[in-house]
């Protein structure tokens, strides 16, 4: 086999994996903020170097990254324009006219991507079914041009009415202004969301063209980076849905890539989970930045076509920009190793959702930092070693991390640094916990039967207890755990999801014209996925987005992988209200259905994965070391036994409390709980029966 490197930014490490004949290797390396790339060549030097390979080794390189998450978060994009059709100037800003929190009277609404004065309107207007009512202006169009220029704008989105069934003005629009304005960069939503729903449309045409210069930039460095590294392989992107593309199509739509490095995580949950036979798991990553957790049933995370971005109120579905692209369902929350704690002026713990990051990074760090940060709190409870931190790479300052707990955290609450340590993880678990139960309920599912997959730098340290909040009695941490992102990278397919509208009632059903446009939907998935992965196998999915006549959400559906029949109509049907009735227990008699719109997604097989078979018990190793470790459930502190992962067997056991040792992480065996080494390796942690 072909080696193959796999790298995720973060917001503090970028962590690689690399693969070659079934033999891996890991790396960390702290993400540098200000050119994202350096950290990337930098750690592919390192884990070249430990596997004693050569850049030629290298077939090829699979990318995700956070940084259009960042700059959407931050506002850091492009200077962008919005160009639309006359009267709807104000969309993107009036919204659904939904409160996230009706009873707010102060409430904070997300602020468009795009000022006023920078949304310009052309006289055109096309019909619900793509007519064309008034012809596109295009003096109006190049009048509205010049005024980009003088406002010195950097990106353009096109968004008309009704464009997603006919684009035929948008690409007229685009046509002008290349012509005026070569290499201005610009998004038809046409194109980026090809579906109804104006407010959502636009949104994600607009945030797509505020980040596409800044990545297309970084994709440029990058490529050119690794290539005068001696790397001329192949580069792909993880896109959020789960499926990896090529350069070209990330740097032309790079608002698909700002759940790349989460989606990573939740395939690497995914393949532990068939590898471990476990069909229900809970997927749970904590890195220095944030915590993620998913939902994976049958041995696939949940997907979703909506997603919400820089969110203005927590855990508070409609306070943040809507996007309409593939992803994977999950929440996502600032609850990682650099999150900063303080006190809130109703005397309450809060932690993150802001972050120490890279630089100056957590005060343990000794970079400058004066904020505690969560790292700081797992030190203080004695949860690390400070010179074997980072496999003893970075070592930790314990008179720093001590004094910024005290003088933010303890001074103001009456308490020594020690337990305001505690105070602050006990807090980050809780909202991890919360987040998880929200997630949960959203999704209409519960914890029962489950187990979580615990990785990232975090997700073993804090795994046992967030597990203890939710009820559950069983964590897997699996080989590479700090780095699971990345390893996940490896086990992605490359794929292409496309989605288009359509409108459908089921008592009107128009086959050949849903035919017609699933034909030409996976034509272009197929087309895409041949350029990133020529000659491989692939397989193709269908879903239909669904709902009862006059209600306001979509129900997905899964359609035959072919041309339909007349005769398909009916069981479609059927299948809809079967799965209405699992949501909602009880279909709606009499009521007929409508179809809004229609996804396909084309991607390379994945290797079956056999459950590995149980191992015979065996002798565990003498800890290495005892450390003074607070717990956090009862603020006792006590000897916590530490054992070398790498010195433990294919079948051992360890009783808790203790501490399971690796260079990328460190896994907490909780009070009441047993760690035992699985037959490929991963610790399998199982709380006590009570």
């Amino acid at each position: 086999m072909s080696a193959r490197l796999a790298v995720d930014i973060g917001g503090t490490f970028t962590d690689l994996a690399l693969e070659r004949d079934g033999q891996r290797w890991t790396a960390k390396t702290l993400t540098t903020p200000q050119a994202p790339e350096e950290g990337v060549l930098v750690g592919t030097q390192q884990i070249l170097a430990a596997a004693g390979m050569a850049p030629a080794d290298i077939a090829l390189v699979i990318h995700g990254t956070t940084l259009a998450t960042n700059a959407l978060i931050e506002r850091k994009g492009a200077r962008t324009a919005l160009l639309t059709t006359e009267g709807f100037r104000d969309v993107i800003a009036l919204a659904n006219e939904a409160r996230y929190d009706q009873y707010d009277l102060n409430i904070d609404l997300p602020q468009p991507l795009v000022p006023r004065r920078w949304r310009l309107t052309v006289p055109e207007r096309l019909d619900n079914e793509g007519k064309v009512l008034l012809p596109l202006d295009e003096a109006a169009v190049r009048t509205q041009i010049e005024v980009m220029r003088a406002e010195g704008i950097e990106a353009l989105a096109i968004g008309f009415l009704h464009a997603f069934v006919n684009p035929v003005h948008e690409q007229r629009a685009a046509a002008i202004a290349r012509e005026m304005w070569p290499g201005l960069p610009i998004s038809l939503s046409a194109e980026v969301s090809p579906e109804m729903r104006e407010w959502e449309r636009f949104s994600t045409t607009v945030a797509n063209a505020y980040v596409q210069p800044m990545m297309a930039r970084y994709l440029g460095r990058l490529e050119t980076g690794l290539r005068e590294a001696g790397l001329g392989c192949p580069l792909f992107l993880m896109l959020s849905g789960g499926g990896l593309t090529t350069v070209e199509t990330a740097a032309r739509f790079p608002i698909r890539l700002v759940e790349s490095g989460p989606a990573g995580g939740a395939i690497f949950s995914a393949h532990v989970s068939k590898e471990r036979g476990l069909e229900k798991v809970l997927s749970f990553d904590m890195g220095g930045t944030t915590a993620k957790v998913c939902l994976i049933d049958h041995y696939a995370p949940q997907a979703s076509r909506t997603f919400e971005v820089a969110r203005v109120g927590r855990f508070k579905k409609g306070s943040g920009l809507p996007l309409r692209i593939p992803v994977i369902e999950m929440v996502e929350i600032g609850a990682g190793g650099g999150s900063i704690a303080q006190v809130d002026s109703l005397g309450r713990i809060t932690v993150g959702p802001e972050s120490a990051g890279a630089m100056p990074g957590p005060a343990c760090y000794g970079r400058g930092g004066t904020k505690p940060a969560v790292t700081d709190a797992n030190l203080a409870l004695g949860r690390y070693e400070p010179e074997l931190f980072a496999g003893g790479a970075m070592k930790l300052q314990v008179a720093p991390a001590l004094a910024a707990l005290g003088a933010h955290v303890g001074g103001k609450l009456g308490l020594g640094p020690e337990m305001a340590g505690l105070g602050v993880v006990e807090m980050v678990d809780e909202n991890m916990a919360n987040a998880a139960r929200v997630h949960a309920i959203e999704s209409g599912k519960g914890f029962g039967g489950r187990a979580i997959i615990a990785f990232g730098g975090g997700g073993p340290v804090h795994g046992y207890r967030v597990a203890e909040k939710i009820g559950v009695t069983r964590v897997l941490v699996p080989s590479g755990a700090g780095v699971g992102s990345a390893i996940g990278f490896l086990r992605a397919p490359v794929a292409y999801e496309v989605v288009k509208s359509l409108y459908q009632r089921f008592g009107t059903f128009d086959v050949a014209a849903v035919n017609g446009l699933l034909a030409a939907m996976s034509a272009e998935a197929y087309g895409v996925v041949a350029h990133g992965a020529p000659g491989a196998p692939v397989r193709e999915n269908r879903i239909a987005y669904m709902r009862y006549v006059g209600q306001g959400h979509e129900i997905a559906v899964v359609l035959p992988a072919r041309a339909l029949t007349v005769a398909d109509v009916a069981a479609v049907r059927a299948a809809y209200d079967a799965e209405y009735t699992r949501f909602y227990d009880r279909p709606v008699p009499g009521s007929d259905v409508e179809i809004l719109s229609f996804a396909v997604t084309v991607a390379t097989e994945v290797p079956d994965v056999a459950a590995a078979a149980d191992v015979a018990d065996a002798a565990a190793p003498a800890p290495i070391r005892v450390q003074q470790v607070r717990d956090t459930r009862t603020g006792a502190v006590a000897a916590w036994s530490v054992y070398d992962r790498g010195e433990m067997a294919r079948g051992a056991r360890v009783a808790g409390p203790c501490i399971v040792s690796e260079d990328e992480t460190s896994t907490l065996v909780g009070p009441g709980w047993s760690c035992r080494v699985d037959a490929l390796g991963y610790l399998e942690l199982t709380q006590e029966a009570r």
